[in-house]
C-alpha cells in the first residue's frame, strides 16, 4: 500500500465478498501486509473466477442463506479479523427495491446477513490474540446517511448497519472485539461501472466532491487496515466516511 506499511503476519483474515471490487482490494492489502487471507464468493470454486486475489484461500458463501453462513463458520478454524463486503445494490441487476419483496431481500442481504455473519464468528473473534483484539468491519455507504431514491432497501440496510456496529461495539467490548465500519462514497467497482457512462450522475457527484474524483477500492482498503490495526485499538463503534469530502459540502 503506497506510503503506508502494515504488519499483519500471523493474522487470519476473512474477507466475505472478497472476490471482486472493494472486497478484493481489501483482501489484496491484507495479503501484502502478510496476513493469511480467506475470501468468499458466490461461485462454487475458486476456479470459477479468472481474477481472484493470488495467495488467498477460497470459500463459497451465500450471504442470504443462514445455512451457508453457518457452514462457513464451521469450516473456519480461526479468525482474527472479519470483513463483510458482500452484497449488491439490487437496482444494478434490474430489480425494483420499491417492490416489497425486493426491499425485504435488500435488507436481508445487507443487514440481516451481516449480523448473522458477525454472530457466527463472534467466538472466533473473541479468541483472537492479535494486537488490538479481534475486529469486525462492515462496509457502509453514503446511502447510510443520504436519501438515494433508487435504492430504498439498500439504503435502509446500510443505515441500519451503522447503528448495528454501535450496538455490537457495546455488546462485544467485553469479548475484546472491536466493531467499526467504513462508508464508501462513489467508488469504482463492477457494481458502479455503469455510472461512468452516466454523465448526468457522474458529473454532479464529482462537482460536489472537493477532491475532484470518485474513489478507488484501494482508498477503502487503507482505512480498513488502519481500523483493525493496533493503531486503532481505542476505536470502536465508529463509521468513517471515505468520500473525498462529498458529505461535508453544504
Amino acid at each position: 500500500m503506497k506510503g503506508v506499511r502494515f504488519d499483519y503476519a500471523g493474522a487470519d483474515v476473512l474477507v466475505a465478498g472478497g472476490s471482486g471490487g472493494i472486497g478484493a482490494a481489501i483482501a489484496a492489502a491484507y495479503r501484502e501486509a502478510g496476513a493469511d487471507v480467506t475470501i468468499t464468493g458466490t461461485r462454487a470454486a475458486a476456479g470459477d473466477y479468472d481474477d481472484l486475489v493470488p495467495g488467498c484461500a477460497y470459500r463459497q458463501l451465500d450471504i442470504e442463506s443462514a445455512d451457508s453462513i453457518a457452514a462457513l463458520a464451521a469450516a473456519t478454524a480461526r479468525c482474527d479479523i472479519l470483513i463483510n463486503s458482500t452484497g449488491i445494490a439490487l437496482m444494478t441487476i434490474g430489480l425494483d427495491e420499491y417492490e416489497p419483496d425486493i426491499f425485504d431481500r435488500a435488507v436481508r442481504m445487507h443487514l440481516t446477513g451481516a449480523y448473522r455473519l458477525a454472530h457466527a464468528f463472534r467466538d472466533k473473534l473473541a479468541a483472537s490474540s492479535i494486537d488490538g483484539g479481534g475486529s469486525f468491519i462492515g462496509i457502509a455507504s453514503l446511502s447510510s446517511f443520504f436519501g438515494i431514491e433508487q435504492v430504498p432497501g439498500y439504503g435502509a440496510a446500510k443505515a441500519g448497519l451503522v447503528q448495528m456496529m454501535k450496538t455490537l461495539a457495546l455488546a462485544w467490548a467485553k469479548h475484546h472485539i472491536r466493531a467499526n465500519a467504513v462508508a464508501a462514497g462513489l467508488t469504482e467497482s463492477k457494481m458502479t461501472a455503469g455510472v461512468k457512462h452516466m454523465p448526468e450522475v457522474l458529473a454532479p457527484t464529482i462537482a460536489r466532491t472537493p477532491l475532484g474524483r470518485i474513489g478507488l477500492p484501494e482508498d477503502i482498503a487503507g482505512a480498513v487496515l488502519f481500523f483493525t490495526s493496533p493503531a486503532a485499538s481505542f476505536i470502536t463503534g465508529q463509521t468513517l466516511l471515505i468520500d473525498g469530502g462529498y458529505s461535508v459540502v453544504g
